[in-house]
């Protein structure tokens, strides 16, 4: 698991997240990217319309790490593929744990 992909802040870990939405169902379907620059590809079921896949994203990253939702922040890319979660309360440890691929 790269080093760029999950980092650690004040209040948890953030997590980079390269979203495809349109899926067939919401799951992680890779890496992409490398290195720093690397990013937790997770398809998502939801369209990209109204927040509907950022809310299915945030709902799919808090039921994966047992958080409450409101413990899971979209921080940065809102209208792009290229997003920023933070996930409060995990710890660097955990999130590796837990996006072992």
């Amino acid at each position: 698991m790269s080093g760029g992909m999950i980092r650690a802040v004040a209040d948890g870990v953030t997590l980079a997240v390269r979203a495809q939405p349109g899926a067939k169902k919401t799951a992680i379907v890779g890496v992409y990217g490398e290195g720093k620059a690397a990013q937790l590809k997770i398809a998502v079921q939801a369209p990209p319309v109204e927040g509907r896949a950022n809310s299915a994203l945030t709902e799919f990253l808090a039921e994966m790490f047992g958080l409450a939702k409101n413990r899971v922040e979209l921080v940065s890319g809102e209208l792009s593929r290229s997003k920023v979660f933070l996930l409060r309360g995990v710890t660097v440890e955990r999130a590796h744990a837990k996006l072992v691929l």
